[in-house]
């Protein structure tokens, strides 16, 4: 399989970028990372950008796929618990999401932390999404609210899970399947799915030439639905895997 894939990062009204992005390919191997780091902790920006390197490293290192998904996270869980410990101020408290999509042929394998979301896509329409290690996410799994009540709800920044939480263990959350040529992936953090919903998301790849536009008409449409409120960080990358040719 090959993948075509884009980037999208921006700070939103925020002072500083949180959010961070990065792509590893390695004999015919594609790893996605996302990070979003968790501002009221801070120094958010140096968790993720310092977890998405580890996990990189990680798998330019690693031969074995089911190895990398076993512990690239707890990997980067420990050495951002060193970092803190060597840090100074608010630094010691630094957390991150992450979420991480690795494509090796035509198997696929998501570990997550956090509220940083992968969408799968297939035939135009969503197969799964990842589940936010939220507090609105455990309302809506318990029934007392809707899914869509997720994005607006007052604790959505509350979350359960988190790289660089005060514990020498987290608890990563991982899911196998099948990756078939078509197939459509979106890596996201909260600031790029809470303003785009995935009917909107639906839509514009169906008119959407290649995964680089319907990116960049998301991100648009991101900008356009916040309305002038203050817009969080936001990035997504945007992967459509198409078969090898010989």
């Amino acid at each position: 399989m090959k993948a075509e894939y884009a980037v999208f990062s921006c700070k939103g009204s925020r002072q500083v970028n949180e959010d961070f992005a990065d792509v590893a390919v390695k004999n015919g191997r594609y790893c996605f990372i996302l990070c979003d780091g968790l501002g009221g902790h801070g120094c958010g920006d140096v968790a993720s950008r310092f977890v998405a390197r580890h996990i990189k490293d990680y798998f330019m290192r690693c031969s074995d796929m089911e190895r990398f998904a076993s512990d690239a996270l707890e990997a980067a869980h420990k050495a951002l618990l060193e970092k803190q410990r060597s840090a100074e101020g608010s630094a010691q408290k630094m957390k991150t999401t992450a979420v991480v999509l690795t494509i090796d042929g035509n198997s696929g394998i998501c570990a997550h932390l956090g509220d940083s979301r992968l969408y799968r896509i297939r035939g135009g329409r969503i197969l799964s999404r990842t589940r936010d290690h939220s507090v609105p996410q455990m309302l809506y799994m318990t029934g007392e609210i809707s899914e869509d009540e997720i994005r607006c709800h007052p604790d959505r920044n509350k979350l359960l899970r988190a790289l660089g939480d005060d514990r020498e263990t987290v608890k990563v959350e991982r899911s196998r399947f099948d990756v078939l040529p078509g197939d459509v992936f979106l890596l996201c953090s909260d600031g790029f799915w809470e303003p785009v919903t995935e009917s909107e998301m639906l839509s514009l790849l169906s008119d959407a030439p290649g995964v680089k536009k319907w990116l960049d008409e998301m991100a648009r449409l991101a900008f356009e639905n916040s309305d002038g409120r203050q817009m969080d960080n936001c990035t997504a990358v945007a992967v459509r895997v198409t078969r090898q040719r010989r």
